[in-house]
């Protein structure tokens, strides 16, 4: 196998040969057709995460097909088309997986991050946490639902009803929550950069009422509003934004500090809450709703070989939507 190894803290990845790998019990070996390019990717790479074991392969966007299946697999078979997300892995045992809140467990295991991922001709998966996609649509623009579109649904979810709905950061995943909340029926307002005319414009393409800058507010206050963007600085403008009894979802899993703001953003009971990671259930619930929504991803495609420059680019702004990588 080939893959894009990172090595050392905020070193560059490195194109690395390997042995194939074999999966072991409850495992499944997967050929990599396509995988998506998160900002978690560059959280990964910037060693912003805590805990990093190198060396590592980035990437958990991840959909291919299963070569090979290790013992006691009966979900999956050789040749199905399933889906890797940043999920790999979860106890069973704490009181988070007892209590259905396996986002949260005590003991998890992610894909790209602390198990190796996408960025490679082929990953193992435990067959658990990979889904099974059937054969409709193209396996590069599904990719992106692995992750922005998961992480998306459930900050979506968790944003409530929301007629008029704030996305802060018009990315991977604001494209594609834009989608399902227009298909939902409801108002989308989309804050960017200043000078992402390009994604202003993007996010009125897709639908939303009103596109501008992150420092700016609409004429009427939002119902809520989901912050993709990693930028603390966000927090007290989306809580400017928002009604009294709004509610700011903070979606990403790292962000720069959040700055001190008065109280009275807070007050009159604004709600600001976070989403770690996913559920299963989640990816199930998302998977079903995608079709139905029509949901388009814009995509553009870079060979493996060339994941250093994408992840630049990304970090830069350069990407409209969402990079994807492809062996």
């Amino acid at each position: 196998m080939r893959a894009m190894v990172l090595s050392a803290p905020g070193k560059p990845l490195q194109v690395q040969e390997r042995a194939d790998p074999a999966p072991g019990d409850g495992e499944i070996r997967v050929k990599v057709s396509a995988c998506g390019v998160c900002r978690t990717d560059l959280h990964v790479v910037d060693a912003e995460l805590p805990g990093i074991k190198y060396p590592v392969i980035p990437g958990h966007e991840i959909v291919g097909r299963v070569d090979l299946v290790g013992r006691n697999v009966t979900t999956h078979r050789i040749g199905d088309r399933v889906g890797i997300p940043w999920l790999g892995y979860t106890c069973g045992a704490c009181r988070y997986c007892k209590e259905g809140m396996e986002n949260l467990c005590d003991r998890p295991q992610f894909t790209g991050y602390t198990r190796d991922g996408g960025f490679a001709t082929h990953t193992i998966a435990d067959a658990r946490y990979a889904f099974p996609l059937g054969e409709d649509g193209d396996d590069v623009s599904i990719a992106p639902l692995l992750c922005a579109g998961l992480i998306g649904w459930r900050s979506l979810v968790m944003a409530g009803s929301a007629p008029r709905l704030g996305i802060y950061g018009f990315g991977a995943a604001g494209h594609i929550v834009a989608q399902i909340a227009r298909w939902q029926g409801r108002s989308v307002y989309a804050f960017t950069r200043a000078d992402d005319i390009a994604a202003q414009d993007f996010a009125r393409r897709l639908g939303a009422v009103w596109a501008g800058p992150s420092d700016q507010t609409p004429d009427a206050p939002l119902d809520a509003a989901i912050i993709y963007a990693p930028a603390g600085q966000l927090v007290p403008a989306a809580l400017r934004a928002v009604r009294k009894g709004g509610r700011v979802v903070c979606a990403g899993i790292h962000m720069s500090d959040i700055p001190s703001f008065p109280y009275h953003l807070l007050w009159q009971e604004r709600q600001l809450v976070s989403v770690a990671n996913l559920t299963r259930q989640d990816g199930l619930d998302f998977l079903k709703i995608a079709p139905k929504a029509g949901i388009r991803t814009q995509t553009t495609t870079f060979p493996l070989a060339e994941a250093n420059d994408v992840l630049t680019k990304l970090r830069t702004g350069q990407i409209l939507g969402a990079a994807v990588l492809q062996p």
